[in-house]
């Protein structure tokens, strides 16, 4: 730790248990003190360029003013009140945008604060899709290897068991399958395989659609997902698409499904909903599984109900965000970056352990065969005044979507530099 670091950095840090961290080996965490547009600013005045956008959430940039002045506006009338019995109008406000942005009839909206509980109320769904019907053999959810989607004890069932970060809980965790995702002639032989000899027990797949994120920034071509839809259709399977991380403009378009040009049953959202503001996710279902839950039965009702679900401040920067991607030119941004990322990203290809480099939307990715110390890495990477945070073997970029061309260079050539110093 920093001799200079600050007395509020030193004194609460003991106390302060961190995500996806070693803390008896992990370096300290960078104390930041203030963010606007795409930078960090340190506790000593130094500027970081971000290049993961708080874990790809601040898709217009941090601080926007609009998104400011609309949560400190709704902070004014009402920050928060249950959704047990009442409703506000941002909340409904959001829910009828979402329902008209998403394809076909994707317009029953459940709100959540997180993207796994997203993803747990859209597996509860599935489940209890089959169960309000009178079918009760259908109890598993078939996912994929290299996904991943949330850490809760749900989730961590559905992430790639081998890959993931969740091997640790092998045996302990809800069975549910996971197998590859049919990409080639090959697995799409070994998905209909298992189809034939399981379909009768699976409630529903889930898959991220077009990258697999956090499990390995893993890209698949819309061919996939169709056979996914095909293949659902056939067998009465229900299909969720997973768009935590995709979803928002990420993948180039506002969502995957509508660059895949396939529409799930059931979609997941989350991250960039709220503009990285505050914590929001939805679960949305299309009208053929809200209907088995609309009925005289008590019991055949969604029992679900996180405490700040639909919060006011969160769902008035949601549509804030919203109104930002109408006015103005995220798309046409995320293509922008689409355009610059590959090839710049490109001058890796060759350096000593690098073996892919690959680029889609605003997500630019540089795998090496291994990172053999991860500290030291994070810490080069800092030195060129760059916030890139690199995990298992995978040096990413995710960028807000208005970043601009200088800085988008800054954080390419930080890559590009530091790994070309790295030892074969």
């Amino acid at each position: 730790m920093s001799e200079n670091a600050p007395d509020w950095f030193t004194r609460g840090l003991p106390f302060l248990w961190q995500p996806y961290t070693q803390m008896k080996t992990a370096t300290p965490p960078v104390p930041v003190v203030k963010t606007h547009g795409t930078r960090l600013v340190l506790a000593d005045g130094r500027e970081l360029i971000d290049g993961i956008a708080s874990w790809w959430t601040a898709v217009h940039g941090y601080n926007h003013p609009y998104i400011r002045a609309a949560v400190a506006a709704q902070l004014a009338d009402m920050p928060h009140v249950m959704m047990g019995g009442l409703a506000h109008p941002q909340a409904l406000k959001l829910a009828r945008r979402l329902a008209g942005l998403l394809p076909a009839d994707l317009d029953h909206v459940f709100f959540s604060d997180s993207g796994s509980v997203a993803v747990e109320v859209a597996m509860k769904m599935a489940l209890q899709y089959w169960l309000n019907r009178g079918v009760r053999n259908r109890t598993k959810i078939l996912a994929f290897k290299g996904g991943y989607h949330g850490d809760t004890i749900a989730t961590m069932s559905v992430c790639d068991p081998e890959e993931g970060m969740h091997a640790l809980f092998k045996g302990v965790l809800p069975e549910n399958h996971v197998i590859d995702l049919p990409r080639d002639e090959e697995s799409l032989a070994r998905f209909d395989s298992f189809l034939e000899r399981h379909a009768g027990e699976l409630a529903a797949i889930l898959v991220e659609p077009l990258v697999q994120g956090a499990g390995g920034m893993l890209f698949h071509d819309a061919e996939a997902l169709k056979h996914l839809r095909r293949a659902a259709d056939r067998y009465e399977i229900l299909l969720i698409f997973d768009e935590i991380f995709t979803g928002f403009g990420r993948t180039g378009t506002m969502f995957a499904c509508n660059a895949a040009g396939v529409v799930p049953d059931i979609i997941t959202l989350g991250k960039g909903l709220s503009g990285g503001t505050l914590p929001l996710a939805a679960t949305v279902a299309r009208d053929r599984v809200f209907g088995a839950f609309w009925s005289d039965e008590s019991e055949h009702a969604l029992m679900h109900g996180p405490t700040f679900m639909g919060n006011a401040l969160a769902c008035a920067a949601a549509n804030a965000s919203l109104d930002l991607f109408e006015r103005e030119p995220r798309l046409l941004q995320a293509a922008e970056i689409a355009q610059k990322l590959g090839p710049a990203l490109g001058r890796c290809l060759g350096l000593p352990g690098v073996v892919d480099v690959r680029a889609k939307g605003a997500i630019g990715v540089v795998e090496l065969d291994r990172i053999a110390d991860m500290n030291d890495l994070k810490s080069r990477l800092l030195e060129e005044g760059v916030w890139i945070r690199p995990f298992r073997n995978i040096v990413y970029l995710t960028p807000a979507l208005t970043i601009d061309e200088s800085d988008l260079t800054k954080l390419t050539d930080a890559i590009v530099k530091v790994l070309s110093r790295r030892r074969a």
